[in-house]
């Protein structure tokens, strides 16, 4: 009499998939390769599924970046204690969410397209809005406020993150190095003066000192 089998599983089935599992895998694409080489049908295959398997879970790569973005939210993203002076506070809310990014800059790529973002995060756009309105502003100028601030955290990201990968793989002198080297004094002479100290110079990290700035002229005579 033939004995029952332990486990029966349909021929050429793939197997189980969690969300989680997805999550992980897609994270993992992401910040090895970068958001363009995270496809639907890569992160099937790298989780032994189909892509077909996967929309049960996830309608589609739009919706897998955001939650990309609320996974990444929930772990790194710490709601620092805010001062009581909304300039300061604006300042502190915008610091967190740029050493937060600058830890993780694929996540700036995703955002820059101004279409997705995490709800998670959202209490920081709320105390960057709020402490501008409280700081003087009108509801629609302290939106435009946080617009700045936004543009100007995700630039200085952007632009340190190319810079370093451009280093990493290319050690030759830069173009940029070749021209300030040559720099007409009586043509331009500020640009010739700091042309020897100009890569070290704009390498420095002074995003807060141009954020307080930038917030200082968002508010001034308010």
């Amino acid at each position: 009499m033939p004995q029952p089998s332990a486990s029966r599983r349909t021929p050429g089935r793939p197997p189980r998939i969690s969300r989680e599992a997805i999550i992980g895998t897609a994270r993992r694409i992401v910040e090895e390769e970068g958001v363009h080489r995270l496809t639907m049908r890569r992160l099937a295959t790298e989780v032994g599924s189909t892509p077909m398997a996967l929309y049960h879970h996830v309608r589609d790569k739009e919706e897998l970046l955001v939650l990309l973005l609320d996974d990444y939210a929930v772990r790194a993203l710490r709601r620092p204690e805010l001062p009581a002076d909304p300039r300061e506070r604006v300042v502190a809310a915008a610091t967190a969410i740029h050493e937060a990014l600058a830890a993780c800059p694929w996540i700036v790529e995703v955002l820059t397209a101004d279409d997705l973002m995490s709800k998670s995060a959202l209490w920081f756009v709320e105390q960057l809005v709020s402490g501008l309105v409280e700081g003087g502003l009108s509801l629609d100028e302290a939106v435009h406020g946080y617009r700045a601030i936004w543009y100007y955290t995700a630039g200085e990201i952007v632009v340190r993150r190319t810079a370093a990968r451009r280093r990493a793989e290319d050690d030759r002198r830069t173009y940029r190095e070749e021209v300030f080297s040559g720099l007409d004094p009586e043509e331009l002479p500020r640009l010739a003066q700091a042309a020897d100290r100009w890569a070290p110079l704009t390498a420095e990290d002074t995003y807060r000192d141009g954020l307080k700035a930038l917030v200082e002229g968002l508010l001034a005579g308010r």
